[in-house]
C-alpha cells in the first residue's frame, strides 16, 4: 500500500514538473509585437514608408479641407443685406474675412456684378471647380497607395516562399517547422500591406465624401447668390 501511494506521488510530481517545463518553454518562445513585425523582411521598409506618408497626407488634407470647406450660415445673409443696400465693397470684404472656399466663390460673383447673369454664374462655377480641385490635391496618391501597398506585401510573401523552397532544395529538409516557420514570417508583409492599403482606401473615400458634400453646398450658395442679384 505504501509503495502504491509513493508511486502515485512520484507520478504527480513528474506531471507537475512537465507542466512547469512546458510553461517555461512557452514563455521563452513568446516574442514582442515589434520583433514579430520585423520578421516580415525587407519589403516591410517601403510598406512602413507608405504608412507614414499615408498618415501625413490624411492629416494634412483633413485639416485643409476642414478649414476651406466651412460654410458660414450667416455669410449669405450678411452679403444679401449689403448688396440690397448697395454696399458692394463691404459685401466683398465680408467674403474675404471668412478665408474659405465658399467666400472666394461668392467674392467672384460680387466682383462681376453688372455683367450678364449667365456670365456671373459661369465664373462662380469655375471658381468653385478650382476650390474643389485644390481640396482634391494629393488624394490621388492615397488611391495609388491603396493599390501599391497590398501588392508590395504580396511580393514580399512570394519572395519568402521562393526562399523557403530554395532552402528545401539545398538542405533537403521538408519538415513542417521549416516550411511553416518561414512562411508565417513572410505572411506578415502581406498583412502589413493590406492594413496600409485599407487605411489609404478608407481615407481616400472619406475625404472625397467631405469634398462632395462641400460641392453640393456651394452649388446651393451660387443659386442663392444669383437669386439675390436678380432681385436687387
Amino acid at each position: 500500500m505504501f509503495s502504491f501511494i509513493q508511486l502515485q506521488a512520484d507520478t504527480l510530481a513528474n506531471a507537475a514538473s512537465n507542466v512547469v517545463v512546458e510553461k517555461v518553454a512557452t514563455t521563452n518562445n513568446e516574442i514582442s509585437v515589434l520583433e514579430f513585425i520585423f520578421k516580415g523582411g525587407f519589403f516591410l521598409i517601403p510598406i512602413a514608408i507608405l504608412l507614414f506618408y499615408t498618415f501625413y497626407v490624411i492629416i494634412e488634407r483633413y485639416l485643409y479641407i476642414n478649414k476651406k470647406a466651412k460654410v458660414d450660415p450667416l455669410l449669405m445673409r450678411d452679403v444679401k443685406d449689403h448688396l440690397t443696400s448697395g454696399n458692394f465693397e463691404l459685401a466683398r470684404s465680408i467674403t474675404e474675412r471668412t478665408n474659405t472656399a465658399s467666400g472666394n466663390v461668392i467674392k467672384e460673383g460680387i466682383t462681376l456684378i453688372g455683367r450678364p447673369i449667365a456670365e456671373i454664374e459661369s465664373n462662380m462655377d469655375r471658381a468653385a471647380d478650382i476650390e474643389i480641385a485644390e481640396m482634391e490635391q494629393h488624394l490621388g496618391q492615397l488611391g495609388l497607395i491603396a493599390g501599391i501597398a497590398p501588392t508590395l506585401g504580396f511580393i514580399g510573401t512570394i519572395s519568402g516562399v521562393i526562399k523557403i523552397f530554395y532552402s528545401i532544395s539545398v538542405t533537403e529538409n521538408i519538415s513542417i517547422g521549416n516550411i511553416s516557420g518561414g512562411l508565417y514570417e513572410k505572411m506578415i508583409s502581406s498583412g502589413s500591406g493590406l492594413i496600409v492599403g485599407i487605411i489609404a482606401y478608407s481615407a481616400y473615400h472619406l475625404l472625397n465624401g467631405k469634398i462632395d458634400n462641400y460641392a453640393l453646398k456651394v452649388q446651393k450658395q451660387i443659386l442663392e447668390f444669383v437669386n439675390i442679384i436678380q432681385k436687387a
